[in-house]
């Protein structure tokens, strides 16, 4: 099956910029493939809590990083405009030498834009607009220029230069499962699939349905990277393993964070056990969230008896 990409997910929430260019650094030097942000205007549920806005953190740690990939899981779409944002895109991974990845989602927290007067509309018409946003961009990617008229947008004429660095263009992620909405939209336009933690107890069924929209609509299925964000709560030896346990059900323990059914919890051949059943599943990139919010230890028992032994 050969490695899979192995990305940690770090959403920025109460870190401050020096703790999470540590991380990235930490991550980089290990052979993480893959840095993740989350794109809220506060964190959700806690919007007094100390946040750092997306795509300004992600420039500062691409510009500050050589080779890991960053990107994020995934940016809300009502945020910005989709041509100022395909020419961000372009502009950052021009910055970067090519190591951007570009995650876009419908939006999913309705309080961040009550509060700051962002029209809330129904899933239904965030997703036409999500639709329309993937067409601009990827205009943007292959043409280096937007001509789009649709329903919610409109772009005459645009020209967007410098383009990409990447070719044939920054990989696309589309996350979510959504069956009528979501899940067409990642067959039409998406590079990469993320699946999210809510849905790790429906992975063959998900799998199954967006191979069926690939063949209705004449898209080779094998062509789109499948990839699944869960948390990792990884333990150096049986002995840790109940305090490890312990400190991922009081972070993690939802129902939305999928902890029992994601399968990643336990000391290292464990985690490489689930890791496999995963590839034989179809996924080719991991995203972990760790249970100690990548601590050095972990990060470094993740290359070395995780990774490695990938």
């Amino acid at each position: 099956m050969g490695k899979p990409e192995i990305g940690v997910y770090l959403p920025q929430m109460g870190f401050t910029y020096e703790q999470m260019l540590h991380r990235a650094r930490r991550c980089e030097d290990l052979g993480v493939d893959s840095l993740w942000l989350y794109d809220h205007l506060f964190g959700p549920g806690v919007p007094d809590y100390p946040s750092l806005e997306a795509w300004t953190l992600a420039t500062a740690l691409l510009a500050n990083t050589e080779r890991i990939r960053i990107g994020h899981m995934v940016l809300c779409n009502q945020f910005r405009h989709p041509a100022v944002l395909a020419k961000m895109a372009t502009t950052l991974d021009q910055i970067c030498a090519g190591r951007l990845q570009l995650g876009l989602g419908s939006g999913s927290i309705e309080d961040e834009h009550r509060r700051v007067g962002l029209p809330w509309e129904s899933f239904r018409e965030r997703s036409e607009r999500l639709g329309e946003t993937l067409e601009i961009v990827t205009q943007a990617f292959t043409d280096e220029r937007i001509d789009f008229r649709g329903k919610h947008f409109t772009v005459s004429d645009f020209p967007v230069k410098p383009g990409p660095v990447q070719q044939p263009r920054p990989p696309i992620v589309v996350g979510g499962v959504g069956e009528k909405y979501t899940l067409p939209l990642v067959a039409r336009y998406a590079d990469v699939w993320n699946v999210p933690t809510y849905a790790l107890g429906e992975l063959e069924h998900k799998v199954s349905v967006l191979r069926s929209i690939c063949e209705d609509i004449g898209r080779d299925p094998s062509t789109i990277l499948l990839s699944v964000e869960a948390v990792m709560a990884l333990a150096p030896d049986d002995a840790s393993l109940p305090e490890v346990r312990r400190l991922a059900e009081r972070r993690f323990g939802v129902p939305a964070f999928g902890l029992d059914e994601g399968g990643l919890v336990g000391t290292p051949p464990v985690i490489v056990d689930r890791i496999g059943e995963l590839q034989s599943l179809g996924f080719g990139q991991i995203v972990l969230f760790t249970h100690d919010r990548a601590s050095d230890e972990t990060l470094d028992l993740l290359a070395s008896e995780v990774i490695a032994r990938l």
